[in-house]
């Protein structure tokens, strides 16, 4: 059977990265992720967001923890992976991102910060 295992989301982080090591020392940085999907309802627009766990390893994540911070925005291209443990008795279970392209987005006001007076658009 054919599967397909891809996920594309644009978004801002929900917290500033933390560094992790396995304990066979490769890096993994994670941090919270958020996306908005707005929609109408009556006459009025809602937003509804998404808050996503990502995990992004070795050189990838070092990039990410070095340069992110909570409120940045990126474009996170990745797979989802469900983990299971157990903890105090009770079994756990998480549906994660794991980001194997981070693209760094520009925040919208610092975009045209410097633009002289002129009209971006």
């Amino acid at each position: 059977m054919a599967s397909f295992n891809k996920v594309f989301l644009m978004g801002n982080l929900t917290r500033d990265p933390e560094q992790k090591e396995t304990s066979s020392g490769k890096p993994v940085i994670e941090f919270g992720f958020a996306t908005n999907h707005k929609y109408k309802q009556g006459e009025d627009w809602k937003t509804r967001s998404c808050f996503i766990e990502i995990s992004v390893w070795e050189k990838q994540g070092e990039g990410c923890f070095k340069y992110l911070k909570k409120g940045d925005p990126a474009f996170i291209e990745g797979y989802l992976q469900y983990g299971e443990w157990t903890e105090d008795g009770k079994k756990r279970t998480k549906l994660r991102v794991v980001g194997t392209n981070v693209q760094f987005l520009t925040k919208r006001e610092k975009q045209f910060e410097a633009v002289d007076d002129e009209v971006p658009f």
